[in-house]
């Protein structure tokens, strides 16, 4: 099954302002463009407003607009899963319960196939015939009181909620905080879950230099073991998947070493928080069939791309990957890189994209993004302090990066496509 994950759920944060003269009624009517890509749009004349979906032939070429086209979805935070040829649009409900709308695309436009109503979550991804998703707890609960994720699974056949349960928050860091998922991964028939721990909603930890992966059985949810390493800080980022399966099997995991602790050198000791990791940005690996980290192996990112971490990364196929890098004086715990690289696993090598925008032209780079797996292609959305929004080819034989379809009305949050 054929399967990828999108999400938005912090997209309005990099939302440009249009200038007072780039009204609706001076804009090019753009016409519909039917086509099997997905493009998630979050409107930027209007604060608020919840994102459209359009459909789109090409993302090499042309335009597409939510003026007078797209479907509007119902809500401002929407976080979204491709899975069994369909295309999930889930509500983020910041605690309460929220709307799931499921699309397939018949002859180029979005075709409505179902509705139903889900648990806000912190994690999902496809699993087999599933998505699974997790809601994750950000305070350790009261003496007496168990401190639990809450799981769902949602079948992508009948569209709808089919078992739930819970698991223990705290025993995967086996450090007495709670193992705040950063994402989570079918590998084999088990599901891989990084996380960093945290000891409060501040996302603050004591061990900042501490990698987990929970193991858990499926469709069970029973937890296994962790997988440990201190070679480097805790895999992937907040609401960032941080593993890459690649074809044989094997699981490589970034880590952007950007923990944090309370910053006891300032007066604000409630908000205020400092970088805690010592160790650098780097990629370990699990090989296939293996519940351990693979001691041989170990990617010091840092000091092959001379002085960059990894905030992001696009699997693209045959062990390569496109970056999202940011340098390492800037790193922060939020700061996504627009800056990009492709990364061969393998091979252990960075090479910078040309042909990208200048960083200091843009205003956010789209972190849900879609790639044939091919090898070579991954496909970014770029938003431009302009107001012009585009998405970009990445052709990662060459490293480089072409200008493609424009988007009008709005920022790109995720990009997918369909059969």
């Amino acid at each position: 099954m054929k399967t990828t994950i999108t999400k938005t759920l912090l997209a309005l944060a990099f939302v440009g302002v249009l200038s007072s003269c780039d009204k609706k009624a001076d804009r090019e009517i753009i016409p519909e463009n039917p086509g099997n890509y997905i493009i998630a749009v979050t409107p930027t004349a209007i604060a608020g407003k919840a994102d459209y979906l359009l459909t789109a032939s090409s993302l090499e070429s042309g335009a597409a607009s939510i003026i007078g086209n797209g479907v509007e979805q119902d809500g401002t935070y929407r976080y979204y899963v491709t899975a069994n040829n369909k295309f999930f649009s889930m509500l983020y409900g910041q605690g309460s319960p929220g709307a799931v709308t499921v699309y397939g695309v018949k002859e180029g436009k979005l075709n409505k196939l179902n509705d139903f109503t889900s648990a806000t979550v912190h994690a999902f991804a496809p699993i087999n015939d599933d998505i699974l998703m997790v809601r994750v707890p950000r305070a350790i609960a009261a003496t007496g009181t168990p401190t639990v994720y809450n799981w769902y699974r949602v079948n992508t056949a009948t569209n709808a909620q089919v078992a739930e349960g819970t698991s223990d928050a705290i025993a995967p860091s086996g450090n007495g905080e709670i193992a705040h998922l950063s994402w989570i991964k079918q590998v084999g028939n088990k599901v891989f879950a990084p996380f960093f721990s945290i000891y409060g909603r501040n996302f603050w930890t004591k061990f900042p230099d501490q990698a987990g992966i929970a193991v858990y059985s499926y469709p069970g949810m029973q937890y296994e073991k962790t997988i440990r390493d201190t070679r480097t800080s805790f895999i992937g980022r907040y609401f960032t998947d941080g593993l890459g399966v690649v074809e044989n099997g094997d699981v490589y995991a970034f880590s952007s070493s950007v923990a944090t602790d309370d910053n006891t050198e300032t007066t604000d000791n409630l908000t205020d928080s400092k970088l805690t990791s010592t160790k650098p940005s780097a990629i370990t690996r699990i090989n296939a069939n293996a519940t351990e980290f693979d001691q041989s192996y170990f990617f010091n990112f840092e000091e092959v791309s001379k002085g960059y971490v990894i905030t992001n990364w696009l699997y693209i196929g045959k062990n390569k990957f496109v970056a999202n890098i940011e340098p390492k004086a800037t790193k922060g715990a939020y700061v996504v890189g627009k800056r990009l690289a492709i990364v061969d696993v393998v091979a252990k090598t960075v090479t910078a994209v040309t042909g990208f925008p200048e960083v200091s032209t843009i205003s956010s780079v789209t972190t849900n993004n879609y790639s044939p797996k091919d090898g070579k292609t991954g496909y970014i959305g770029v938003n431009l302090i302009s107001g012009a929004t585009y998405v970009y080819k990445i052709d990662a034989s060459n490293a480089t990066a072409t200008q493609g379809l424009k988007v009008e009305g709005g920022v790109i949050t995720a990009i997918q496509h369909l059969q």
